[in-house]
């Protein structure tokens, strides 16, 4: 099974506030809201949802295949993710723009401040997954990006009959509800966050509950609360506990990580058990790294770690053949 990583590339511009955001932000003069956070850092990492996804199950030892579309500037993206042995032959570059760009100030209590200029994601609905070929052996995963090239992803998948995971992300607050409700009716799995699901079932008009009902594998996570997994097929509720980080130095990333972690499970049909732990302590390397794609590990470490934190398993045979 083929793992396509679509969704955004882009470069990530973090900022660190020393300070907390609501220290500074008045409820009552919210209507004329005009802030200003003052940095003590920043870096420029490569990122993205779908290249950090790709960047992770490179990690675990897949080749996946990425597809988006970037700007006249991706060069050097491109090679190291070649080097990592991802499969770039579905990029699309856009010659007259940039990368997308994601600027990201977090402060002290790990509440994060998003700002984020299209470039050539504006241009996403060039994309196409048809000329990749693949079937129903393989597994898309469609994530946040321009709504109208979430909107092809999702055809080319249901028009093919290619298995997705659809994780709308970050992209919850502005997909209209109609795009939704399509990404809904043929995705195998559904992917969010408390908050995310939150906004979601509030545009659909349903309750919480329904909402976790529409899809045959729901995920949802919890921050350090873990996250759920809803086996609908099998009316059971999985709870995922977290992996104990060494050290939180950047959540940035730790999504899109555990969402390469699920995947990976689900293409090598682990139990369900297992694929969460196994996205699990995928986010938690991301988040001991500051930037989304500084965290490394061989398959032997990430065993090691494994086993140690959850005990022995079947995970064993996958990442040691």
């Amino acid at each position: 099974m083929r793992i396509v990583a679509t969704g955004s590339l882009a470069y990530d511009y973090i900022m660190t506030f020393p300070g907390l955001f609501g220290d500074h932000i008045l409820p009552e003069k919210v209507q004329v809201l005009s802030v200003s956070f003052l940095a003590d850092s920043l870096c420029k990492l490569r990122g993205g949802i779908a290249g950090n996804v790709a960047y992770n199950l490179a990690l675990l030892g897949e080749r996946p295949i990425l597809a988006s579309t970037v700007g006249q500037d991706f060069g050097e993206y491109r090679a190291a993710l070649e080097q990592l042995n991802v499969d770039t032959r579905g990029i699309v570059e856009i010659k007259n723009d940039f990368t997308s760009s994601c600027f990201i100030t977090t402060d002290k209590a790990d509440n994060q401040i998003v700002t984020f200029y299209p470039g050539a994601m504006s241009y996403y609905d060039q994309l196409s997954l048809r000329h990749l070929d693949l079937d129903a052996n393989d597994l898309v995963l469609i994530s946040a990006s321009d709504p109208r090239g979430m909107y092809r992803c999702i055809k080319d998948c249901q028009e093919l009959g290619l298995p997705y995971i659809f994780d709308p992300g970050k992209q919850a607050l502005r997909l209209e509800a109609d795009l939704i409700r399509l990404g809904l009716q043929g995705a195998k799995v559904l992917v969010g966050n408390e908050y995310e699901f939150g906004l979601m079932a509030k545009h659909l008009n349903l309750t919480e509950e329904a909402l976790i009902a529409q899809a045959p594998l729901t995920v949802m996570t919890l921050g350090k609360a873990g996250s759920k997994i809803y086996d609908n097929a099998a009316n059971r509720q999985l709870t995922i506990p977290v992996a104990p980080p060494q050290i939180v130095a950047d959540p940035t990333g730790a999504g899109d990580a555990y969402l390469a972690g699920l995947a990976f499970g689900l293409a090598h049909k682990l139990p369900l058990e297992l694929t969460g732990r196994v996205a699990a302590l995928a986010a938690t390397y991301a988040i001991e790294k500051r930037g989304c794609q500084a965290h490394t590990y061989t398959r032997a470490e990430f065993l090691t770690r494994y086993t140690a934190l959850f005990g022995a398993s079947e995970l064993a045979t996958l990442l040691t053949n």
